[in-house]
């Protein structure tokens, strides 16, 4: 086999993207399975695409790399829109569960860690090693995990930890984008957490519902008003990033910092210019969010390399076996009782498994599969990417050290 690298450009990897959403799309119409356990389409045609470009490295031994930049910029706008969508009343009623959904997740943090080094202790393996298989490449990620390696290599007697942990990030991304939407089905089906006739009447924050779209009308003037105030808001947000680095040496991920721009904009120019058609919770703002998501994931997944997972050794795929039941155990007995055993509890636990075993688009991604199908959750929308892209980051490290023995 001739080892090499195809890459596909970026004009072509977006159209690609579009059309694998298409593919998504139709099969979660041909497989009823998908939509019933409210897998998102875009897990569904990225996965399928991913598992091609596996088959293809296994035939030729070349590798199929997707150009991603406009995958980035794509995330910028989804979360700068549910900035736009969120409103001070929003956040007043959201304090308490905001502030119990953190408890939880840090909670759940050690549990995941705890996990992790209990087996590979059990196995006689290093710390370091049941770290990779708990927040450093799960809540935290690729990056994350890319980030703590050589240190885990160097100091740790983790050998291999940069590979093993981008693998083991992967993996933890196809297990977030499969468990949300099953444990969202046996939350609101079986244990009570069934949408009020009011969650199924209002219209969504993020996202649209299956619904005739010949009946839904978006005009252009709305979509520019729209693509007008999210640029607005991701260049404060750039700019506000940019100040914040220097002046006081926080360094915040770009899409948080333009979430609180959005939240600030739509929390005051209304109010000042009370004549002026503001886009929150419009059509219009649910249809670019609903893009955008839907392209940034369908991006995220089909350019998983599956062939990096082969390396994974035996124990670190038992620790990934036991995080994915131990998260679901978690969703269903802890977390979802504590947020109140409603409906917006349920798409919580969705959101939940995306970000515990995956990333907060994965997260949002399974939460707007649910409400699709069962109705709008406009706090579960506000509070978790909260939690998720922000408080998370701030306390992983501290809670890896801390295992780590300081």
């Amino acid at each position: 086999m001739n080892v090499g690298l195809v890459t596909i450009g970026e004009f072509a990897s977006f159209n690609i993207a579009i059309i694998v959403y298409f593919l998504g799309v139709r099969l979660n119409k041909a497989v009823p399975v998908l939509n019933r356990y409210n897998i998102p389409e875009p897990v569904s045609g990225g996965l399928l695409v991913a598992t091609l470009a596996l088959i293809y490295y296994l035939v030729t031994g070349s590798e199929i790399g997707f150009s991603l930049q406009a995958r980035d910029f794509l995330l910028l706008y989804f979360f700068t829109a549910i900035g736009l969508n969120a409103r001070f009343s929003d956040l007043a009623k959201g304090g308490k569960p905001l502030l119990i959904l953190l408890v939880l997740t840090v909670g759940y943090m050690f549990v995941q860690n705890g996990i992790g080094t209990g087996i590979a202790l059990a196995m006689g393996l290093p710390v370091g090693f049941g770290l990779l298989g708990g927040t450093i490449s799960l809540v935290g990620g690729h990056g994350t995990a890319i980030a703590w390696g050589p240190t885990l290599a160097g100091e740790y007697g983790v050998s291999g930890a940069v590979e093993i942990g981008a693998a083991t990030a992967t993996l933890g991304l196809i297990a977030a984008s499969l468990l949300g939407g099953p444990v969202a089905d046996v939350l609101i089906n079986r244990r009570g957490g069934k949408p009020s006739k009011f969650a199924q009447d209002e219209t969504p924050v993020i996202g649209l519902e299956h619904e005739d779209q010949s009946t839904a009308v978006v005009t252009h003037t709305e979509l520019m008003r729209s693509l007008l105030w999210l640029n607005i808001a991701i260049g404060m947000g750039a700019g506000l990033k940019e100040s914040l680095s220097v002046g006081v040496g926080l360094d915040l991920p770009l899409f948080v910092v333009c979430l609180f721009c959005g939240i600030l904009l739509s929390n005051s120019l209304p109010l000042v210019f009370t004549k002026m058609t503001w886009p929150a919770r419009s059509r219009s703002l649910a249809v670019i969010s609903e893009l955008a998501l839907g392209i940034f994931l369908t991006m995220s997944l089909m350019s998983l390399q599956l062939w990096t997972i082969a390396g994974l050794a035996g124990p670190m795929l038992i620790i990934l076996v036991a995080q994915v039941v131990g998260a679901g155990l978690f969703i269903i007995y802890v977390l979802f009782p504590v947020m109140g055993r409603d409906y917006e509890a349920a798409v919580l636990g969705a959101g939940f498994a995306g970000f515990a075993l995956g990333a907060t688009p994965t997260a949002i991604a399974n939460m707007t599969a649910v409400t699709k199908q069962y109705g709008a959750a406009a706090r579960a929308f506000l509070i978790l990417p909260l939690v998720s892209a922000f408080f998370v980051d701030l306390t992983n490290a501290a809670i890896i050290w801390l295992f780590l023995g300081g």
